[in-house]
């Protein structure tokens, strides 16, 4: 299961050197819930070489404003702090699975 991301932790998990995914979904969005088990089982697949992440946009406003979020689902490749791709919509899990191996 990915790692739930929140304001409060942000700042903690963000101080790694690997490379960090982070789904930016919505309880109200069929596209994140359709998009969810596909971050779950990248979450499984790169277990000790990226952090697969999600966060709640309603409930961690913070984290929205500061990476400027307007659409869900947003995916966001950071990577030494940075974001070096970025993914808005519903993908197939073969073209996330392309920009992640892309930047690892």
């Amino acid at each position: 299961m990915a790692l739930e991301i929140t304001d409060a932790n942000y700042e903690e998990i963000a101080a790694t050197d690997r490379l960090i995914l982070i789904d930016f979904w919505a309880q109200w969005c069929g596209p994140c819930r359709s998009l969810s088990p596909v971050v779950d089982d990248l979450s499984k697949a790169y277990e000790g070489k990226a952090i697969v992440a999600k966060i709640d946009v309603d409930e961690n406003p913070d984290i929205v404003e500061k990476f400027s979020i307007r659409n869900v689902p947003t995916i966001l490749l950071i990577k030494d702090g940075e974001v070096v791709d970025k993914i808005v919509g519903a993908v197939p899990k073969n073209e996330i699975v392309e920009k992640i191996e892309a930047n690892l």
